[in-house]
């Protein structure tokens, strides 16, 4: 695939999906920067905002095998990853493969489970394998996890430990409408449903192409060290416990490249890494007072904007 064609792509799922999820453009468009940079997303927001309906169309809108996961607090890891079951008619054990199986998996109100549940998915989400009964199987590629959660309400929920948030390459919230929007939206819904209508514009592999398409994207070194040198702010805060991980490293680097190419570019600049820091290192760090959420988007945000913009030529 040609990194022309990716942006192409953006057009084609943007025009699909702003039938059904309305005035989310850029939401959207994240989504589709972390999908081709290989990661998961965290979609949060209180409810009624569209969080669900977002992830079931954009599974639906890409193809592939796309299975759904209501969380709650009795459900068990292996109605997950999927266990063994002895069957008396051949006299062994056969595997009844979990929700896990699957190219994209919707984790619907995800911290509602228990910490051991949520545990379940942390294999899955780095290495794209499960291990069950002593025995490892590879997932299917890609394998995608669009998860939501209510950062609003606390009863009955277990907050997601930093190890799974950090399993996550964006976390997102939906935001508000503007009155227009909404009306936009009465008047969509008003005697359909659009997502019934709605049908897949390409297929995985595609989606497996461009997922390697992006890595033909340059990065220049002065983009390279202005990444590194937001990295080394966050550890460097005197506002937070803990800065960025290298894995938020490579995940930076590797959204920025996507995000590029979706907008039709073969170069990173330094406004794609501006404006993709947020929500690729704001659930990585912690903040005095165990605050998340807004607050924590809010100390990224300032350090990126207290880091010097590199003034290179950083299209060569």
């Amino acid at each position: 695939m040609e990194l022309s064609e990716l942006r192409h792509l953006n057009e084609k799922i943007h025009g699909a999906l702003a039938n059904v999820i309305v005035g989310k453009d850029e939401v959207i468009r994240l989504i589709l920067t972390a999908i081709l940079a290989g990661g998961h997303v965290l979609i949060e927001d209180k409810p009624g905002t569209g969080k669900t309906m977002l992830a079931k169309s954009f599974a639906k809108c890409i193809g592939g095998e796309f299975k759904r996961v209501q969380f709650t607090p009795d459900l068990m890891p292996s109605d997950i990853t999927g266990l063994n079951i002895y069957d008396r008619k051949i006299s062994e054990f056969s595997l009844i493969r979990g929700p896990v199986f699957t190219h994209v998996l919707l984790a619907d109100e995800i911290n509602r489970a228990t910490p051991r549940t949520q545990s379940s998915l942390l294999e899955a989400m780095e290495e794209h394998q499960v291990t069950i009964d002593g025995t490892t199987y590879p997932l299917d590629d890609p394998f995608i996890v669009l998860a939501t959660q209510n950062p609003m309400e606390t009863t009955g929920t277990y907050p997601l430990p930093e190890a799974q948030l950090d399993r996550f390459i964006m976390r997102i919230s939906m935001g508000e409408n503007d009155k227009a929007c909404e009306l936009d939206i009465m008047e969509r819904y008003i005697s359909d449903n659009p997502f019934l209508n709605l049908q897949p514009v390409c297929d995985i592999e595609t989606i497996i192409q461009g997922k390697e398409a992006i890595k033909q994207v340059f990065v220049h070194a002065c983009i390279r060290n202005y990444i590194l040198d937001i990295i080394f702010a966050t550890r460097q805060s005197d506002k937070l416990q803990y800065g960025v991980s290298t894995r938020g490293t490579l995940s930076l680097l590797r959204c920025g490249q996507a995000y590029a190419a979706l907008s039709g570019r073969s170069f990173v600049r330094p406004d794609d890494i501006r404006l993709l820091a947020p929500y690729v290192l704001c659930h990585r760090i912690a903040a005095f007072g165990n605050n998340r959420g807004s607050k924590n988007m809010d100390i990224i945000r300032d350090i990126v904007a207290s880091v010097p913009v590199p003034v290179e030529d950083w299209e060569k």
